[in-house]
């Protein structure tokens, strides 16, 4: 067996020898090498993503990625079979979770004169016109108290889902939450499972159709979902040993000029970084991004937010513009970890 590298790619194959010389006869396997290759936002079946972490680990081996987040959605399920797999094919785990934060009422208690749009940053919320995620990075000390927590959001998420349901039957849709919960595989049932209820119903082409059409923010069967104060939030991560990081920035729906302030404000109450780099965003918008949160002092971080097949659109390894992310991201996040 021969290793032989070309243009970043490592080709294992075998050859035999004959009497008129040496044949390749058989391409093995073939690996993406980027010794530099990172992933800090990823998701699992413990979520909405559609590979296990075990099969998430895997597949970040396959694609060169040398340091692996898993922060799925409200749940730390998956962490424990994400990292043995990660010990067992030598790449570095991190631990994490991704959280939803609950967008308060603007005015409560705050200072006269405090506008609509900034008012929510006195207490740690954003603008309720977007949705605000916080990354938890580097989660190592579980309390009991996030654990009950976490419970909570689990039983939070139930009621959204059963939400959902009512909102569909009420358009004339034959749906029960065992069909709905089936495309679940036992994992948490959450919008992308819908949404392959409803491809299989044929009320819809694809998964993107599902959410541009039904299931997205504004659309007829969205429901908010109920989440965290963001102090509490802060304070769970904190606790927990992990860095707060604000996930995908331009999510929040806050208007370019007033960032700046929201950031610095968000900082001051113990926010750590931004996820500046987001394929949801515009490579110019990305730039943009790091340069005012290192402006500010925050640590900066990419990822891809991979789901796997259901937002085929995400590559693992990949953010905005297809860019690699590279451990110039991981350089700053250590030294908050």
């Amino acid at each position: 067996m021969i290793t032989g590298v070309n243009s970043q790619r490592l080709y294992t194959y075998s050859i035999s020898i004959g009497r008129e010389g040496i044949f390749l006869y058989k391409i093995q396997y073939v690996i993406i090498i980027n010794h530099n290759m990172i992933d800090l936002h990823t998701h699992s079946k413990a979520s909405d993503g559609s590979l296990s972490p075990a099969q998430l680990v895997e597949k970040a081996v396959q694609t060169g990625i040398r340091v692996l987040a898993l922060t799925d959605h409200d749940t730390l399920a998956g962490l424990e079979e994400g990292k043995k797999a990660a010990e067992t094919l030598k790449i570095r785990f991190i631990s994490g979770i991704e959280l939803e934060i609950q967008p308060e009422k603007p005015g409560q208690g705050l200072p006269a004169g405090t506008d609509s749009e900034t008012a929510g940053a006195f207490s740690g919320i954003p603008p309720i016109t977007g949705e605000f995620h916080l990354l938890g990075l580097g989660i190592s000390r579980i309390t009991a108290d996030f654990r009950s927590t976490l419970d909570w959001l689990r039983e939070a998420r139930e009621r959204r889902n059963l939400s959902m349901i009512e909102k569909m039957k009420n358009v004339g849709i034959e749906v029960d939450y065992e069909s709905v919960k089936a495309f679940a595989g036992g994992a948490v049932v959450a919008r992308p499972h819908f949404g392959l209820f409803l491809v299989s119903k044929k009320v819809v082409k694809n998964q993107e159709q599902a959410f541009s059409r039904w299931l997205g923010k504004g659309r007829p069967f969205y429901t908010p979902r109920e989440g965290l104060a963001f102090a509490d939030a802060l304070r769970l991560i904190h606790q927990a040993g992990g860095a707060a990081i604000l996930a995908h920035p331009l999510s929040l729906y806050v208007s370019w000029g007033r960032l700046p302030d929201l950031f610095a404000r968000l900082k001051d109450q113990g926010l750590d970084g931004i996820e500046a780099w987001h394929p949801n965003a515009g490579v110019g918008a990305c730039k943009r991004l790091e340069e005012l949160g290192r402006r500010l002092g925050l640590c900066i971080t990419a990822g891809s937010d991979f789901h796997g097949s259901s937002r085929p659109d995400r590559k693992l390894g990949h953010t905005a513009g297809g860019h690699r992310i590279d451990d110039r991201f991981l350089e700053a996040l250590e030294g908050i970890l």
